[in-house]
């Protein structure tokens, strides 16, 4: 694939910016631990994309911290943990503290100066904003769920987020959808046309971790196993 083809990425931020698996699991492995209660990292991440898709779906307009303290609430009944009103509110604020990947923000700095940065993300406005502190990027465009109402993979975001780079004056096979999520990213953009890119956090781990398995087509058209050799290709490529 030509990289210089595009002239725009969307990104996902969680999961593939931001290390959404470590922050989910250092807010909920020192709960699970004090239960007495013994889950693999993986077991844990799984339940929770499990629990969250699903309360997503079930209440598309909820803001994002809300559907994380239902989360913990549901894990708790699931576990047989007690989880406390506080508790779950504190999950739901967790965001914030989840950490960057250590490539990001200079992956994100080179790509900036060859292509317009668009983020799709499945959170809130003022979550995103902490996290992309992190960062450390001014996107040209940014579409939450909160804007749109619903939450990947709903195609409803998509069209959103199509519409926004069209405000960049960049048609639709001009843009490169990145992301780490099959589930909520690279099928439903194969969906809509769009050419995409699979950040592949997890090679070489078994299952998928806090993301459930996709449906429909999700065969990307390119994979990179971290924004850093995605960098090193797009360099290779531009001699």
């Amino acid at each position: 694939m030509d990289l210089q083809a595009f002239k725009a990425l969307t990104f996902d931020c969680y999961g593939t910016l931001i290390d959404w698996e470590s922050g989910i699991l250092a807010e909920l492995r020192p709960w699970v631990a004090a239960s007495g209660r013994k889950f693999t990292d993986d077991q844990i991440l799984e339940s929770f994309g499990e629990s969250e898709s699903a309360l997503e779906m079930a209440a598309p307009s909820k803001l994002y911290p809300d559907i994380l303290a239902d989360t913990f609430r549901v894990l708790g009944k699931r576990w047989g943990i007690p989880a406390s009103d506080a508790q779950a509110a504190g999950f739901g604020r967790s965001v914030p503290r989840w950490p960057a990947f250590s490539d990001s923000a200079a992956a994100l700095h080179y790509l900036k100066r060859h292509y317009k940065l668009v983020i799709l993300s499945n959170v809130d406005r003022a979550s995103f904003a902490e996290s992309n502190k992190k960062l450390q990027v001014a996107f040209d465009r940014i579409v939450t769920a909160q804007d749109v109402g619903s939450y990947k993979p709903d195609l409803r975001n998509f069209r959103q987020l199509l519409s926004a780079v069209e405000k960049l004056s960049i048609h639709k096979e001009q843009i490169l959808h990145t992301a780490q999520s099959l589930f909520h990213d690279v099928a439903p953009a194969k969906s809509m046309g769009l050419k995409t890119c699979w950040i592949n956090r997890r090679k070489g781990r078994a299952g998928g971790g806090a993301t459930k398995a996709p449906t429909g087509d999700a065969t990307p058209d390119i994979e990179f196993a971290s924004m850093a050799a995605f960098v090193e290709a797009h360099r290779e490529q531009a001699g």
